[in-house]
C-alpha cells in the first residue's frame, strides 16, 4: 500500500530503453516502487519516451502513479563534445505534445557524433507549458558552470530557465555515492557542486529538488551495467584506463536510504513528492491514433480515398488492358471488387490509414 507520507519519490530512471546506459526492466522498477510504499514513479530514458505505454500501464496495473519524462542532452554550442543535461517531466497532455515534438525535432535536425541533441532555444520557440524542468544537478549548464566557479554565469542561467519554466523549475542535486567526481577535466567531488546549488538556489529564492540517478535495479547489479555501457562506448571492461562514469550506489534505493543520504535537505526530498502531485497525465490507451490527412477539397476521408481508387484503377487498366474494348469489357468486375474492399476499409475506420500509405 502506498505510503499515506511519502518521503521520497524517484524522478530519475533509466530503464532498459535507454539502451546505452540503463538495464532496469520496467515492471522490476515498478515492483520496487511499489513495494517501497512510493506513490509515484518518473521513466526518464534519455533521449526517447519508448517505455512510456509499457510503463503507464504497468505502474497504474500495481497502484502507482506513472510520470513520464525524458533525459535529454541539452547543445553545448561551445563545445560539442561536452554537452549538458537537463530533466523534463511531464506535467500535463500539454507537455507531452510538446515533449514529443521537442525529441522528433531532435531526432531530424540536431543529431552530433549519433547523440539526438535538444536546443536551448527550442523552449523559446514552442512554449514550455505542461513541461517541468530541472536543471540537470552536476552534469547540466547550471552545475557545470558552478563545477567551473562561475557563480554569475551559473546565476545567468538559472535565471533564465526560471523565466523559460516560470514556477516550474527546480535546481537539482545529486549525491549518486560517496567520493563520487563530477566527469570532464576539472572534476571535483560531487559534493561541492551540491553546496554551490544550495547556495545559488537560495540566492535565486528556486526550489532544490533531490533525486538519484537510477541505471540499474539492485546493488549486485553493476557489473552487469559496466558491461552495458562497455558495449555502447566500444570499451574493455578489463580496461582500468576507461573512464568511470557510475557509481555502485546508481540502484534503485528505498525511500528509508534516499532519507539517510538527503537528510540534511529535508525541502530537497520534500520537493520531490511535490513534483508528483503535480505531474498528471492521464493517456488513452486502445484507440488508434492517426495523423491527420488532409484533402484538396475537404471532401470527407471516406470521398476521397473512394475518389483517389478509382482514379487508381483507371490508371493500372490501361497497362492491364490496352486494348479499350478489353478494358471496358472488364471493368464491371474490377469495379465491383474494388467497391467490397473500400466498402471494408470504411466499416474498419481506416480510410485515413489507406491515404497516408
Amino acid at each position: 500500500m502506498p505510503n499515506p507520507q511519502p518521503a521520497f519519490v524517484h524522478l530519475r530512471l533509466h530503464s532498459e530503453f535507454s539502451v546505452v546506459d540503463g538495464i532496469v526492466r520496467i515492471d522490476d522498477a515498478v515492483a520496487a516502487a511499489a513495494a517501497d510504499g512510493m506513490p509515484a514513479l518518473a521513466l526518464t530514458d534519455l533521449s526517447n519516451v519508448f517505455g512510456m505505454v509499457k510503463f503507464y500501464k504497468a505502474a497504474r496495473a500495481a497502484g502507482v502513479k506513472p510520470i513520464i519524462g525524458c533525459d535529454v542532452w541539452l547543445t553545448n554550442d561551445a563545445d560539442r563534445d561536452k554537452p549538458f543535461r537537463l530533466l523534463l517531466l511531464v506535467q500535463a497532455h500539454s507537455g507531452y505534445l510538446r515533449l514529443c515534438e521537442m525529441l522528433t525535432r531532435a531526432y531530424r535536425s540536431n543529431q552530433y557524433r549519433g547523440r539526438v541533441e535538444v536546443r536551448r532555444e527550442w523552449f523559446a520557440e514552442t512554449g514550455t507549458e505542461g513541461l517541468i524542468a530541472l536543471s540537470g544537478a552536476h552534469g547540466g549548464d547550471v552545475g557545470q558552470a558552478l563545477i567551473a566557479d562561475n557563480v554569475e554565469a551559473a546565476a545567468a542561467l538559472a535565471t533564465a530557465w526560471g523565466k523559460l519554466f516560470p514556477n516550474r523549475f527546480y535546481i537539482e542535486v545529486q549525491r549518486p555515492g560517496p567520493g563520487a567526481m563530477t566527469t570532464g577535466a576539472a572534476a571535483v567531488p560531487v559534493e561541492v557542486c551540491v553546496q554551490c546549488s544550495l547556495k545559488l538556489a537560495a540566492q535565486l529564492k528556486l526550489p532544490v529538488v533531490a533525486t538519484h540517478p537510477v541505471q540499474f535495479l539492485r546493488a549486485e547489479d553493476f557489473r552487469a551495467h559496466e558491461a552495458r555501457v562497455c558495449i555502447s562506448e566500444g570499451q574493455m571492461l578489463s580496461d582500468q584506463r576507461r573512464p568511470k562514469l557510475y557509481t555502485e550506489q546508481q540502484y534503485f534505493l528505498n525511500q528509508e536510504q534516499i532519507l539517510n543520504i538527503f537528510k540534511d535537505i529535508p525541502d530537497a526530498l520534500a520537493n520531490s513528492v511535490e513534483i508528483a502531485k503535480r505531474c498528471n497525465l492521464k493517456l488513452e490507451l486502445g484507440k488508434s491514433k492517426l495523423p491527420l490527412f488532409p484533402t484538396p477539397n475537404n471532401e470527407s476521408l471516406d470521398d476521397y480515398l473512394r475518389l483517389r481508387a478509382h482514379d487508381g484503377l483507371k490508371e493500372r487498366m490501361a497497362v492491364l488492358y490496352p486494348n479499350a474494348e478489353a478494358r471496358e469489357r472488364e471493368m464491371p468486375r474490377y469495379v465491383e471488387r474494388l467497391e467490397f474492399e473500400i466498402t471494408v476499409i470504411l466499416q474498419m475506420g481506416f480510410p485515413g490509414y489507406f491515404l497516408i500509405v
